[in-house]
């Protein structure tokens, strides 16, 4: 997280501004400077296309490079296991090979293409990675039945005992770590990728994740994102953990279970444990999010849109999943295929000019150096808006949302906010001295870009 200054107004924070100085991991890694200032796709390949096919798919790169889209994450790509499966398709998580592609989604030709097409627009493509499990008829339960877990009668056993699909791997075993080091340098030679989302990286030893990055690094310098909450990732080979905390706060406050004050908190907190070069993933839906636990909409309802806002403009990486831009208002099932029903985008241009801007705009720019300002503008008074502003050299982002289902009157006087803005989704010009004064509507939200 980056040099954050708290204005802070609540009684529970320490009043006036905190920074914490530039810190580096001092490891082996460095996150490659390509995804320091980077939006993410998921990609669910199954269900994205009639066809669920990397050339299906590929005709839609235009759209997601006009959309302002810099990395895909593919989710798994591998043969699913048929012992045990699930449902008619199978789990993507019950990785059979793990160095095949899935017959259903095309060849590894057609997978090498598309990542080749990509590089060709500017994005960069990473793949799913699964090392907590495979499925319990990869061929490794044989050849080495002792890389996995055993109950005490001697089967090979699921990690979870709900995940009666997969086989769970014992990273005791030395023969294992250099299995899977080896099997994703095959993915970055053969290829191309840029580099792994890592399934469950919390159900994985810390020294392995450290160990493997190191190692990969020296085939091609990678970005790794860990399907994982907290500093300790950042420090064993990862690049970027996940934002749940915050993702769990934001259904709540759209519940009316929590508010203004605990977000200011959730950041306040993040400022103190993560160093300036550790990135964190802001979303409101994934794939797990979506089938497991509902879409958006049925978490957030009305306030969806203002916290997709929030997400995007807040120091960090926004990921939008597949079928977001679509208002993807179903469930997508995980086992059968549940093809995205593509009639329009709605919300196109409105995550358009989102991630845009997180590209484009100064104030907005990650670069790890810790020379920017973020000035959290609180109002011990209210616990209805949150409000931000970004600055860097001349560029300013102005970030006002209501997270209440109620209209609400913003006024905000602070020094550090006079100048010219446009307002980023109607266009407004806003000229500021040292006031803002506006109304919101209940979930309303304003962006003042200069």
């Amino acid at each position: 997280m980056k040099h954050i200054k708290l204005f802070v107004l609540f009684v529970f924070f320490i009043a006036g501004t905190l920074s914490i100085s530039a810190q580096n991991k001092g490891d082996a890694w460095t996150t490659p400077k390509w995804a320091e200032n980077a939006t993410i796709y998921e990609v669910n390949v199954r269900q994205y296309t009639p066809e669920g096919t990397f050339k299906a798919f590929e005709a839609s790169l235009p759209r997601l490079h006009a959309m302002g889209v810099e990395i895909l994450w593919l989710m798994p790509i591998f043969p699913i296991g048929v012992e045990g499966r699930k449902g008619k398709l199978g789990s993507y998580y019950a990785v059979k090979d793990y160095y095949a592609v899935n017959p259903e989604f095309g060849t590894m030709d057609d997978l090498r293409h598309l990542v080749k097409t990509a590089h060709e627009m500017g994005f960069k493509v990473i793949l799913d990675w699964v090392a907590n499990h495979s499925s319990p008829d990869n061929s490794l339960t044989k050849k080495h039945p002792e890389w996995y877990k055993h109950d005490s009668l001697g089967h090979i056993i699921p990690p979870v005992p709900d995940w009666s699909d997969v086989a769970g791997f014992n990273y005791t075993q030395k023969g294992l770590r250099e299995y899977q080091i080896d099997a994703m340098k095959f993915w970055l030679r053969e290829a191309d990728v840029d580099g792994f989302r890592c399934d469950v990286a919390m159900m994985v030893p810390l020294d392995f994740w450290k160990q493997c990055r190191i190692e990969l690094d020296k085939v091609k310098k990678v970005f790794m994102l860990a399907e994982a909450e907290g500093p300790e990732f950042h420090r064993n080979g990862f690049d970027m953990t996940y934002g749940w905390d915050y993702m769990n706060i934001c259904n709540k406050i759209a519940k009316g279970e929590k508010s203004v004050a605990d977000l200011y908190q959730y950041f306040y907190d993040c400022d103190e444990k993560y160093w300036d070069d550790d990135n964190v993933m802001y979303f409101t839906s994934n794939h797990d999010e979506n089938t497991w636990n509902g879409t958006e909409y049925e978490r957030l309802g009305a306030a969806a849109k203002a916290f997709a806002v929030l997400s995007a403009t807040v120091p960090g990486m926004p990921l939008v999943y597949t079928g977001q831009e679509s208002a993807l208002d179903h469930r997508l099932a995980f086992f059968e295929k549940d093809s995205i029903r593509w009639d329009s985008y709605p919300l196109g241009d409105f995550y358009t000019k989102l991630l845009s801007l997180k590209r484009t705009n100064k104030a907005m720019l990650t670069d790890m150096q810790g020379d920017y300002n973020l000035d959290f503008l609180l109002d011990r008074t209210q616990e209805s808006w949150f409000a931000f502003i970004r600055s860097r050299d001349n560029n300013r982002v102005l970030t006002i949302i209501n997270l209440s289902p109620k209209p609400v009157d913003v006024k905000l006087d602070r020094e550090n906010i006079a100048g010219s803005y446009t307002e980023l989704f109607t266009g407004q010009k806003l000229q500021v001295k040292n006031e803002v004064s506006l109304h919101l509507d209940a979930w309303g939200y304003r962006v003042f870009v200069q």
